[in-house]
């Protein structure tokens, strides 16, 4: 797939080169040595599991990483999307 368009009720939500939405759609986990911090990212739909988060980025990588690392994570890993996952991510 080059490019590609998502539709919702009719109507375009987004369309985009998929080479670029895989490099914009992100997702970023990370893992603490104790339980993670509630106030990691406030205002973002975090997934928490213990001690480990999973947040999903539109973009924004650099700026949730840096705030994840403000808070000393053990281990931090970063990755692109699929584009389903893209696709999911778009019409939540």
């Amino acid at each position: 797939i080059d490019e590609f368009t998502i539709i919702d009720n009719g109507q375009e939500v987004l369309t985009m080169n998929a080479d670029e939405a895989r490099s914009r759609f992100q997702k970023i986990r990370a893992r603490f040595t104790g339980p993670a911090p509630r106030d990691l990212l406030p205002g973002k739909k975090i997934k928490f599991d213990g001690r480990e988060v999973e947040v999903t980025v539109n973009g924004d990588a650099e700026s949730v990483v840096s705030r994840i690392k403000a808070f000393n994570p053990e281990s931090l890993a970063i990755e692109g999307l699929t584009l389903e996952e893209v696709f999911v991510t778009t019409l939540v």
